[in-house]
């Protein structure tokens, strides 16, 4: 078996692809869809990977818009992950439509050449940026029996590996009693007041751990009108470390203990329930890492590696990882951008991101490439 010649294929293939990966990504930059509604774009995506051969299993892990697509019986099971997801206001501003179509185009492209010798596939994978399908996906053993689950993100530079925050969002609720301000006889018991106290503990708590952590939040809820004294306060808290059984083991009773202590000494109760479900962190592979390093040189691609706990936001593509070898390298598509801004969404429906596209999927259906016996 030719490697060599191998990838001088799939480079080939995907460049005679470059129509539709563009198509497909523009569809989706134009189209914008949040997390579970991605129905145009998953529609977009299933109907354009059956016309080369796959079969396709829809409605995965109790995701209307998850799919599992299917082409090849033997050899090494290679996944290539397909976000689709857009956010409120800013569209794509995370570049899940270049991610479909890298991904869809290494996907096609890999099977295309290895025939039967390999197993390809296109999982697409809604909600990232909320709920996580790969979380419920994870959980449901749909990557167990993968050899490699890979996926590239766009970004302002080319890099390679790194890690991602294991994350585990906190709502705390402190539910006190109401009474009038002015009332003589009855001063209530201020709930806000509970949770201002909670909310200025928590930037003390986060000095004392020994590793990394993000503890962040906001105010959701802090009464109904300022002249009753509120009964019932709330807030959303990111909660975030560099390893999923810190977060889990260390931080998060923490952060229960200060809010139990906080109802105890204001007399109020308090509620805490995860709003999000558990991001894990991300694992990259080392001799994926090492793969895509090559591949990447060979497309004359220079690529910064980071240091193994060089973490810059949190993905469910890390349960992933937990639980098959993966690899989720970023591809520059501009220069001094910032995700989930408004030039990071205009970028990635700009001609040269689609140019990128093409060196995104040729390095990873290359990579799988050198995964074949």
């Amino acid at each position: 078996m030719n490697k060599q010649l191998l990838k001088q294929q799939v480079i080939s293939i995907i460049d005679q692809l470059a129509p539709t990966l563009s198509g497909i990504s523009l569809f989706l930059h134009q189209n914008p869809e949040l997390g579970q509604q991605e129905y145009l774009a998953s529609g977009r995506l299933i109907n354009a990977i059956k016309q080369h051969g796959f079969t396709v299993s829809q409605n995965i892990s109790g995701y209307e818009t998850a799919f599992i697509a299917r082409k090849g019986s033997n050899g090494p099971k290679i996944a290539f992950l397909a976000e689709y997801d857009a956010l409120p206001e800013l569209g794509h501003a995370c570049g899940h439509n270049l991610i479909a179509a890298m991904s869809f185009g290494a996907a096609v492209a890999f099977a295309a050449v290895a025939q039967e010798n390999a197993v390809s596939y296109l999982i697409g994978c809604p909600a990232e940026e909320t709920s996580g399908a790969k979380v419920s996906m994870a959980q449901d053993g749909v990557f167990n029996e993968l050899t490699a689950a890979l996926i590239v993100h766009p970004a302002d530079r080319n890099t390679l590996g790194g890690s991602s925050y294991a994350t585990h969002p906190l709502k705390v609720t402190f539910h006190g009693r109401p009474a009038h301000v002015a009332s003589k006889t009855d001063k209530g018991n201020n709930a806000l007041d509970a949770l201002l106290m909670f909310y200025n503990g928590m930037k003390l708590l986060g000095q004392t751990f020994t590793q990394e952590t993000i503890l962040a939040g906001i105010i959701t809820k802090g009464g109904t009108v300022p002249n009753i004294v509120p009964a019932e306060a709330e807030a959303k808290f990111t909660i975030r470390a560099l390893s999923a059984q810190y977060l889990e083991e260390t931080v998060l009773p923490a952060v229960r203990r200060l809010a139990e202590g906080v109802a105890l000494s204001t007399g109020t109760r308090v509620a805490t329930i995860h709003y999000e479900p558990l991001f894990k962190e991300l694992i990259n592979d080392k001799k994926l890492m090492r793969f895509f390093q090559n591949n990447m040189a060979l497309l004359q691609e220079p690529v910064t590696l980071l240091k193994n706990n060089d973490a810059d936001g949190s993905t469910d593509v890390g349960n992933v990882s937990h639980a098959t070898p993966t690899l989720h390298p970023d591809i520059a598509i501009g220069s001094q951008l910032s995700a989930h801004t408004p030039e990071f969404a205009a970028a990635a429906g700009s001609p040269y991101a689609q140019e990128r596209i093409l060196v995104g999927a040729k390095a990873m259906a290359m990579t799988a490439i050198d995964l074949l016996e």
